[in-house]
């Protein structure tokens, strides 16, 4: 579902602009800064399709902008295609405690289909932020990254623990419900009409996505890595 962790990357800045604001908590710091003030730093833990939108909206706007993944080749690209505008680190324990302790605001951006999130900010972590900080974590959907995640929803989308506001919503995009309608809308039709117009057992036979976004069939669970993270049986597909 690239199109929504699109949407909710880009929500995160959005939302963790608003979080930073002292009405809600936060030190009261613009993202951007202006002449003369330094912007926010903004650490973003994930250089996937949530976290590379994050990045670009951040560095848009004028923050200070760290990226960390665990895939070389990807921070490369990364870095070629911001122009050197944000600084990309190795993602392992020391550079998240270091990158962490020293941000505004923190994107857990750590998706992995079908499986839990990794918890890589501890709750020790959390604890020596910033006073004012703030963590938005977009993997809240698999469990989210950091330990003191939990979910909330959009008429009650922030706490604040060890002071340190979080933004917990599960389905981020459904704040945009226009914007996420027509952006889903615009990659799964031509699979929906395939549905339809085939059935589900050819459709999956004839589209090696339909069945690599397959989760369940049956009442049995397709997809191995939700079966893991649910310790089930997996059973794969057979068309």
């Amino acid at each position: 579902l690239t199109p929504m962790s699109e949407v909710a990357g880009r929500l995160s800045i959005q939302m963790g602009a608003h979080c930073l604001e002292a009405k809600n908590g936060g030190s009261g710091i613009l993202l951007s800064g202006v002449s003369g003030v330094r912007p926010a730093k903004v650490v973003i833990i994930g250089g996937g399709v949530a976290g590379l939108n994050a990045c670009k909206l951040a560095v848009g706007i004028g923050a200070q902008v760290s990226i960390l993944d665990i895939n070389p080749s990807r921070m490369s690209y990364i870095q070629d295609i911001m122009e050197g505008h944000v600084m990309t680190v190795m993602s392992n324990s020391a550079n998240i405690e270091e990158e962490v302790l020293n941000a505004d605001l923190v994107i857990g951006a750590v998706l992995i289909p079908g499986a839990k999130a990794p918890k890589l900010i501890s709750e020790d972590l959390v604890r020596r932020m910033k006073k004012g900080a703030a963590i938005v974590d977009i993997a809240v959907d698999q469990g989210g990254c950091c330990e003191t995640t939990k979910p909330t929803t959009h008429s009650h989308p922030t706490y604040i623990k060890h002071d340190v506001v979080h933004y917990c919503v599960a389905n981020m995009p459904g704040i945009v419900p226009r914007t996420s309608t027509f952006a889903l809308t615009n990659v799964t039709l031509n699979y929906a009409l395939e549905l339809a117009d085939h059935g589900y057992r050819e459709a999956m036979r004839r589209h090696e996505a339909l069945r690599k976004g397959m989760n369940v069939i049956d009442g049995k669970i397709t997809h191995p890595a939700v079966a893991e993270a649910f310790d089930l049986e997996y059973h794969p597909f057979e068309p």
